[in-house]
């Protein structure tokens, strides 16, 4: 297995127990600096846990994490930016007060948060949409505001836990792309959870594919397959190979 670069995510034969349930076994994992890695698996393989073992909100029963060369909890948590599957927005709150959160509890003043928060919104195509209220947005626009407020923390790993799982297929199409491009504009060491094999191969740069629980690394593989016409890529020869491959590894 190569090292993960400087800077980057490295899980060495992790194992995460609760009781007499095995959550994961042996998982072993590096996501290079600025990279994109998805992981893909069934519901209950350990996916989600995972993302909060890196997050040093859990620690592993056994086995190795290090976050940028960081391997205490406190010190993984500080370099980590969670965005779990549901949005969270604050509805007391419209949608550029919500993504600024994380700057106003930095100790910049709500007016100053909003102020810097605000050329993110414009680059997240949420110009417009700054004194929206929750319920006034849709269900697309949310996932862009809490990826927003995701960014806005300030960390070099973002942890994104299935944002797209509650969105109906167009919506998810779309914003699978804009979140590639998201993330080409504003480059984060990313790890992606999702149960959607297209999506892991439109969106990232590396795929690891977990067994049913306990979750184990059965497959990896590249991605990449996000830079042309969607059409034409998910009928390309080499992205229905590697699309094989994930769900035969998934079985």
């Amino acid at each position: 297995m190569v090292s993960a670069a400087p800077g980057g995510i490295e899980l060495s034969g992790v194992s995460r127990r609760f009781g007499d349930v095995v959550a994961l076994d042996d998982v072993s994992l590096n996501a290079a600096a600025g990279s994109v890695t998805g992981i893909v698996g069934p519901s209950g393989c350990g996916k989600s846990t995972l993302l909060e073992i890196v997050a040093g909100l859990e620690e592993p029963t056994g086995g190795t994490v290090a976050v940028e060369g960081a391997r205490a909890a406190p010190a993984r948590l500080e370099r980590c930016a969670l965005m779990p599957q549901s949005d969270l927005l604050l509805p007391w709150r419209d949608a550029l007060g919500n993504a600024s959160v994380a700057l106003e509890n930095a100790g910049g003043g709500r007016r100053r948060a909003r102020a810097e928060a605000a050329p993110l919104f414009a680059r997240l195509g949420l110009h417009g949409f700054e004194r929206r209220r929750t319920w006034e947005l849709s269900g697309g626009m949310r996932q862009r505001v809490a990826f927003a407020r995701t960014l806005l923390a300030g960390k070099d790993v973002l942890l994104l836990d299935e944002p797209f799982g509650a969105l109906d297929a167009i919506t998810r199409a779309e914003l699978q792309a804009w979140l590639r491009d998201a993330l080409r504009a504003e480059p984060r060491t990313t790890l992606l959870v999702t149960h959607d094999v297209e999506e892991a191969l439109l969106v990232c740069d590396r795929i690891a594919v977990l067994s049913a629980r306990p979750g184990r690394v059965v497959l990896e593989l590249d991605g990449g397959f996000g830079g042309g016409e969607r059409a034409e890529t998910i009928a390309s020869e080499p992205f229905l190979e590697a699309r094989g491959r994930a769900l035969e590894a998934l079985r």
